[in-house]
C-alpha cells in the first residue's frame, strides 16, 4: 500500500528527476553508476526518483532484457539509504494493460509508491481503452497520468480524455509534457472540468518551458483567485544540474508568492535554461540525440563513464556536441560541478 506520506510530498511539489540508465562499454547494466546517479540526485535536493521512464530508456521494458526488475530494486535500494528523506519512488509502465498491470505490481513489491503511465506501446488503443488501463493500474498503485510528446513515442490526446482521467480516483496528479500550450491547457481545463483540481498534483514535463510552467497560475473564468499551478517537475532535464533545479523550484514558489526579486531572477533564467536544453535534448534533429545528450552531460561531471546507450546506434547527433560546448561554456551558472566533484568519490565507493 502506498505510503500516505508519500502521495503528501508527491501533491506538495518537489524536483523529480527522470533517471537515466547507465551501461557500460558493453551496454550491460552498470550498478555502481546507477547507484551514484540515484545517490547524487537524492542528496541534491530532489524529493524522489522517476525510474524506468523515457530518460531511463524504454527498451529497458523489453522483457528478454531482464532490466526492469534489477534497475527499479537498485533506486529503491539506495531510496532506503535516506530514510529521514523518504524519496518519492516512481515507476513508469509502458505497454498494453497487462503489461502495465504486471510492472506496476513489480514496481508495488519494491517499496515504490507511485506509477507514471506512459502512453508508450499501446498500440492503437482508444481513448477509453486507455481510461481503463489506467483504472486497473490504479488497483495496484496510485497513478500519475503522463502527456507524453509524439515525438518521442507519445500521442495527441483530447480534453476530454484528461478530464475523465482526472476523475478517476486513483490518478494523483498528471506529468505534462506535450512541448505544446495548447495541449498544455487541454490538461490544465481538464482537470478543472474534473472536478478535482484540489486533488491532484500537476507536474511539468515540459522542458522547453519549464520556469514559464512553474511560475504560472490559472484561475476559472470569473474568479480572481488562482486554482491550479504546476507544483514541481518530472523532467529529463532535471536529471542533470539537480542542485539548480531545486534553488530554481525554490525560486518559483516564491515568485508564485508574490517575491519579485524571485521572479526577475527566473526570467533572466529561462532563456539560457531553454537554449542549453535544445542543445541537450538535440531539438535541431527532433530529439533524436535527447537521451545520448543527457548521458554526455553526466559523463563530463564523472557521473557515467560513457554516453552509451542501450541501442548501440543511438548517440548525439551530427552539431550535437558542438552544440554541448557550446552551452556548457555559455552558462556554467546553470552547472552544479563543484557540488558533484565534491561528492562523487563517496556516491561511487
Amino acid at each position: 500500500m502506498t505510503n500516505g506520506g508519500a502521495l503528501q510530498r508527491f501533491r506538495s511539489g518537489c524536483v523529480i528527476p527522470a533517471h537515466p540508465l547507465a551501461v557500460d562499454a558493453d551496454r550491460r547494466l552498470d550498478e555502481r553508476r546507477q547507484r551514484a546517479l540515484s545517490r547524487y540526485y537524492l542528496e541534491a535536493g530532489a524529493g524522489g526518483l522517476a525510474v524506468a521512464v523515457h530518460t531511463t530508456q524504454f527498451a529497458l521494458h523489453e522483457p528478454e532484457r531482464g532490466l526492469l526488475a534489477p534497475v527499479l530494486g537498485l533506486a529503491a535500494e539506495v531510496a532506503g539509504e535516506y530514510p529521514g528523506e523518504a524519496p518519492i519512488l516512481i515507476a513508469g509502465l509502458t505497454g498494453p494493460t497487462a503489461q502495465a498491470v504486471a510492472e506496476a505490481e513489480l514496481a508495488a513489491s519494491l517499496g515504490y509508491d507511485l506509477t507514471l503511465l506512459s502512453p508508450y506501446n499501446v498500440g492503437d488503443q482508444s481513448e477509453d481503452a486507455l481510461l481503463e488501463r489506467a483504472r486497473a493500474v490504479g488497483e495496484v498503485l496510485p497513478v500519475i497520468g503522463f502527456y507524453l510528446q509524439p515525438a518521442v513515442g507519445g500521442r495527441v490526446l483530447s480534453r476530454d480524455f484528461w478530464r475523465r482521467l482526472a476523475a478517476l480516483d486513483c490518478v494523483a496528479g498528471i506529468k505534462v509534457a506535450p512541448f505544446d500550450r495548447y495541449a498544455t491547457l487541454d490538461v490544465v481545463l481538464g482537470v478543472r472540468e474534473s472536478g478535482r483540481a484540489g486533488e491532484l498534483a500537476l507536474y511539468t514535463g515540459n522542458d522547453d518551458h519549464i520556469v514559464l510552467d512553474l511560475i504560472t497560475s490559472y484561475r476559472a473564468p470569473g474568479t480572481t483567485k488562482p486554482d491550479l499551478a504546476f507544483v514541481g517537475g518530472l523532467l529529463g532535464q532535471w536529471s542533470v544540474w539537480v542542485r539548480e533545479a531545486v534553488e530554481m523550484l525554490g525560486d518559483a514558489e516564491l515568485a508564485r508568492g508574490g517575491d519579485d526579486d524571485a521572479l526577475r531572477r527566473l526570467l533572466a533564467v529561462e532563456p539560457e535554461l531553454t537554449d542549453a536544453n535544445a542543445a541537450v535534448f538535440d531539438v535541431a534533429n527532433d530529439f533524436r540525440g535527447c537521451i545520448p545528450g543527457i548521458h554526455e552531460v553526466l559523463r563530463r561531471q564523472g557521473l557515467l563513464e560513457g554516453r552509451w546507450c542501450l541501442d548501440p546506434a543511438e548517440d548525439l547527433s551530427a552539431g550535437q556536441l558542438t552544440e554541448l560546448d557550446r552551452i556548457w561554456a555559455a552558462y556554467p551558472h546553470l552547472r552544479d560541478d563543484e557540488f558533484v566533484a565534491t561528492h562523487l568519490d563517496r556516491w561511487l565507493a
